[in-house]
């Protein structure tokens, strides 16, 4: 049986401090028991740029970041 590496693990979410949809989708991660590194994109300029290059150059946070690289931008409904 072949593996498939995870390449994110834990998922990593891209957002800025005090914003409701990346709080949301820290919560959402943590009650569903899934491992998630919060990444303050406000505080890093480094890992604003890391994350512009999942985002595809989009300014919108969250950016959550999973497995085989699925990009989400935008959490509940945005």
């Amino acid at each position: 049986m072949k593996t498939v590496e995870k390449r994110y693990d834990p998922v990593l979410i891209f957002g800025k401090d005090h914003c409701p949809y990346t709080e949301a989708a820290v919560e959402d991660f943590a009650r569903r028991g899934i491992a998630a590194q919060y990444i303050n994109v406000k505080t890093d300029p480094a890992e604003l740029e890391r994350m512009l290059g999942f985002s595809g150059g989009k300014r919108r946070v969250p950016v959550i970041v999973e497995a085989d690289d699925k990009v989400t931008i935008g959490f509940g409904g945005t």
